[in-house]
């Protein structure tokens, strides 16, 4: 299981841009999902690519389940070359998403995220209607079982938004 906390602390400290998505925002949105892993899509600019990479780096970050002989090193040249990364580290998974199905970029998914108090610290987190909107995009079978249950908050909460 990712030590969520750490994570988000030098996240903080390095100044990442970032949107907590997948089961972490489904979690501090109310659900009672399980979640090991932390999922975040990223500003995709040079500097930000930097802070990602220099928050990471002290803790190991390996593709997961690549061979553990495959050379690799994450920096901002790699996260600039790809999009979405799957990693493990010392302090746990982490998925980096450069976009988020049915949201599109960092930029749009900040347009459904709000800023959220996590481990004392002010992180910005998909909203329900963004999960929501996310999920059935999607279609996998693990997101398509989270839905009522994301649908069932957002309506405890009154929002008819815009999804």
């Amino acid at each position: 299981m990712a030590d969520v906390e750490r994570l988000l602390r030098e996240l903080a400290r390095h100044e990442a841009c970032y949107v907590i998505i997948g089961g972490m925002a489904a979690v501090a949105q109310g659900s009672a999902y399980l979640t090991a892993d932390l999922d975040l899509c990223y500003a995709r600019d040079r500097d930000n690519l930097q802070r990602i990479a220099n928050t990471l780096r002290p803790f190991r970050p390996m593709l997961r389940d690549a061979p553990r002989d495959l050379p690799s090193r994450l920096d901002a040249a790699t996260l600039q070359a790809g999009l979405n990364f799957s990693l493990t580290t010392d302090l746990g998974d982490v998925d980096l998403f450069g976009e988020v199905v049915g949201l599109g970029s960092y930029e749009q998914a900040v347009e459904f995220s709000e800023v959220i108090d996590l481990y004392g610290l002010q992180c910005r987190v998909l909203t329900l209607e963004g999960l929501i909107v996310s999920k059935k995009a999607s279609g996998r079978p693990k997101d398509v079982q989270a839905l009522p249950e994301l649908e069932a908050l957002l309506e405890l909460r009154g929002l008819g938004g815009r999804i």
